[in-house]
């Protein structure tokens, strides 16, 4: 039985259709109507079919009030009563009253690269970094600050200060035409100059940007007394000068030159005692023990004939005042003559004394000014630091000092040797320094800070 049923067909493969079939033709099915836009027949307007009237003529001026071309398509097209729009067809608009208000929708106002999806790749943020342990800049006191920040004591030594410079004013007063006394005023006003200066840096230390370094001011203001006692040298050299004009106008006059002012030399009765210079000792003896004014300065110009005084007369600008003050106490006791060449010799000695210690002075503070060190001693312990076994050669030595207190001395080294070698020999330079330099550990002298570099060669 199973033969009887008829073998099942495969099922047939679709065939897509060709893409180009072979009766086909680009051109239409339906018959096409040459005439269909000829002006000959019906279909086209009859005022373009017939342009040889006259009233049609006209009738495309637009000057004429009958100009509607566009009705007539419209009419054509089967438009014109359906309200379908023609080509020229506006329709007027009304403007809103209200102001136009703008709106940032869809609107780009620039690209934020730190925040965009691709630049997370490319522009990394910046490592955090910690603050800088230098401020900025530090506060300036003003002159009302200063005032109120003053103690008792600071007070005090300001109206001795003060009190001074009337001591050099009535010591110029009472000179009467003694050239020797006009000298000793001028020393005088320098000491009281120097007092002033003394309070106003121990003012200026009550605050913080006197000491503490900043980014505009590295060393602090501590510059500043430098720089006013560079302008007092200057004015002591100026008033030496003076001096010495002064001597060689008066020298002229006694040698039998007409005098452009009388000199009256009066002096202090015989035997008397002058109260004037008793006044300068006392009052130098105060600032220079109390105040310590010109301590600085001292410190910073040592004179080798003076140096092992004690401290008060080691100090040149108060061993003039006093030794001056102290011939003048002794003056009054010699005879009118002989004290009139001694008036001349003692004015003479101090003035070019004046112009010595200015000149030495500025050069001093001056190169201070100009972040040099002027001391002495510094090529003998450069040739101690090449002496060191461990020492090739001195490429480069910088010394040079900021302010009074403090110097700084930078070494770069070409070395050998173990890094036990090398910790002994910067050890070694550091105390060769402060002890040759800064007069030892103690000792008051400048504090100096020492930068050393090696470069290691191989031996």
């Amino acid at each position: 039985m199973a033969s009887n049923f008829p073998l099942p067909v495969p099922p047939r493969t679709p065939t897509p259709p060709p893409d180009d079939s072979p009766g086909a033709s680009s051109y239409p099915s339906y018959a096409v109507d040459r005439d269909a836009l000829s002006p000959l027949v019906d279909s086209f307007p009859s005022s373009l079919r017939n342009p040889s009237d006259s009233d049609d003529r006209t009738r495309l001026s637009p000057t004429r009030a009958s100009f509607n071309l566009s009705a007539d398509f419209a009419q054509q097209n089967g438009g014109g009563d359906n309200g379908s729009p023609g080509p020229f067809n506006f329709k007027t608009t009304t403007m809103a009253k209200s102001p136009v208000v703008k709106s940032n929708i869809g609107q780009r106002r620039g690209h934020k690269y730190k925040h965009s999806s691709i630049s997370h790749q490319i522009f990394l943020e910046p490592p955090p970094r910690a603050p800088l342990a230098l401020p900025n800049s530090l506060p300036i006191p003003t002159l009302k600050e200063c005032r109120a920040s003053m103690s008792v004591d600071q007070k005090r030594r300001f109206w001795w200060s003060v009190c001074h410079m009337f001591v050099a004013a009535y010591t110029l007063w009472s000179a009467h035409g003694s050239l020797a006394m006009t000298a000793l005023s001028h020393l005088i006003l320098f000491d009281s100059l120097g007092a002033m200066l003394c309070v106003a840096v121990d003012v200026l230390g009550n605050f913080e940007v006197w000491k503490r370094s900043s980014i505009r001011h590295p060393f602090g203001l501590e510059r500043a007394e430098v720089l006013a006692g560079f302008a007092m040298c200057v004015l002591l050299l100026f008033m030496g000068m003076d001096l010495i004009s002064h001597n060689l106008q008066h020298f002229l006059e006694s040698s039998g030159h007409e005098p452009h002012h009388s000199h009256a030399h009066e002096r202090v009765s015989p035997g008397s005692v002058d109260f004037t210079a008793l006044l300068a000792i006392s009052s130098t003896l105060v600032s220079a023990i109390g105040l310590r004014n010109h301590g600085r300065i001292g410190k910073a110009m040592r004179f080798g004939y003076i140096e092992s005084l004690p401290s008060v007369l080691s100090n040149p600008s108060h061993f003039l005042t006093l030794s001056c003050s102290t011939l003048l106490l002794i003056l009054p006791l010699v005879s009118v003559r002989l004290y009139n060449w001694l008036d001349v010799l003692l004015s003479s000695t101090i003035s070019i004394s004046m112009c010595v210690i200015g000149i030495r002075l500025v050069k001093t503070l001056g190169s201070m000014l100009l972040m040099s060190y002027s001391g002495a001693g510094v090529s003998d312990v450069v040739r101690d630091i090449e002496a060191d076994p461990c020492v090739f050669a001195v490429d480069d030595a910088r010394f040079w000092q900021v302010h009074y207190g403090l110097c700084m001395a930078n070494l770069k080294l070409r070395v050998a040797g173990s890094e036990e070698n090398l910790s002994r020999l910067r050890e070694r330079v550091s105390s060769l320094i402060r002890n040759r330099l800064g007069g030892g550990y103690g000792s008051g002298g400048q504090k100096w800070e020492i930068s050393v570099q090696f470069t290691i060669e191989k031996a």
